[in-house]
């Protein structure tokens, strides 16, 4: 197949890759003392459009933030970033974000390595990974794969969730041949059977519906072991600086996730997605699945959440992705959350887990 077929997949794949992952020119580290509100969102675009998925779309493609906060003569800024999580953490040490909707990884990285941010708000939970697989190689599992070459995207969430699985089946990458590539890159390769194997999200659906990979291995059904989830990640400095502006942001994420977590709004959000990232609706109505969109995309912070969390941090420091752990309660600053539920009138809106057994059996 030639090379423009190999780009096209790898457009699309790149289209859902988590995390969920072009680098722009940033405003000056001032702009927080201006009228000016910088997000930043790991592109997941693949057509000219940036993109970021679940709820980022929902408010950049409505201006909602924009609109929310007009009239206090507030701007906002947008950056989405081919980089992902490891350009959007060096850009809040640099003082060039205030706010960003960022995969969990990206977040642990940054506040263990000291970032002076708060976790304010959930966005998406229990994503899962899968491992796609040349077919007609017999691979059935995890095992089947050892000593063979499997592509990675190392510093994103899918390094957590594939090192997490293995974990849990008693193997780590070094049983592996790893290859760090990005989106693009493992698509490409896959498709020309250039590596055996790569870990990936559900925009690995697109390659298995074309019949250029098999998909035998996912996170689903192991007790939240290795799904990824995001959420909004602020700047402590903004936040003290700026609490209306904070709260304003908060209530207008709300109403997002209101309307993205409504099963009747499902074929106009996964209309959105395709339009905007050029993501095929197949891919994520396999994600979602017959879940309730309410859980997927809770905004709480709820005690399920934040002990995901906590699970992540503690594997990240084990598996050797961070050099210390950190206080996940005292990262965590659910106030603001609190304040917008109460504001917007969405308190009993979404149900808040207790434990992981509670969810799963829920899912």
């Amino acid at each position: 197949m030639g090379r423009r077929l190999f780009a096209n997949f790898a457009a699309n794949f790149a289209a859902i890759g988590a995390a969920l992952c072009a680098l722009c020119v940033l405003a000056p580290a001032q702009a927080s003392a201006q009228n000016v509100i910088r997000i930043a969102v790991p592109d997941i675009g693949a057509s000219s459009k940036p993109a970021g998925g679940g709820v980022v779309d929902v408010l950049y493609a409505n201006q909602a933030l924009e609109k929310a906060i007009q009239k206090e003569g507030v701007k906002i800024q947008w950056t989405f970033f081919k980089g992902a999580g490891p350009a959007i953490n060096e850009a809040f040490a640099n003082h060039q974000v205030d706010l960003a909707f960022l995969g969990d990884l990206a977040g642990i990285i940054g506040r263990a390595n000291g970032l002076d941010t708060r976790l304010i708000a959930a966005l998406a939970r229990d994503v899962n990974g899968y491992l796609a697989v040349v077919p007609g190689q017999g691979v059935k599992g995890l095992k089947d794969l050892k000593g063979k070459q499997v592509a990675l995207f190392r510093g994103t969430a899918l390094q957590l969730s594939f090192d997490s699985v293995l974990r849990s089946e008693g193997l780590t990458e070094k049983d592996f041949r790893v290859v760090n590539l990005d989106l693009n890159s493992a698509a490409a390769a896959i498709a020309a059977h250039r590596i055996d194997a790569v870990w990936g999200s559900s925009s690995l659906f697109i390659l298995k519906d074309k019949g250029l990979v098999d998909i035998p291995v996912s996170t689903r059904g192991r007790d939240g072991v290795g799904t990824f989830k995001a959420g909004l990640v602020a700047s402590s400095d903004f936040l003290r600086a700026h609490p209306e502006w904070t709260a304003r942001v908060l209530e207008t994420v709300l109403e997002a996730s209101n309307w993205v977590s409504d099963k009747n709004h499902l074929d106009a959000y996964l209309q959105l997605e395709h339009d905007r990232a050029g993501t095929p609706v197949t891919v994520w109505r396999n994600e979602l699945g017959d879940s309730d969109p309410a859980i997927f995309f809770s905004p709480l912070l709820d005690p399920y959440f934040v002990e995901a969390f906590r699970r992540d941090v503690e594997s990240a420091k084990q598996l050797g992705v961070i050099r210390k752990g950190f206080d996940v309660d005292g990262w965590v600053d659910a106030s603001w959350l609190n304040a917008a539920l109460q504001k917007t009138k969405l308190a009993g809106r979404w149900k808040a887990y207790r434990t992981f057994a509670l969810a799963d059996k829920t899912n």
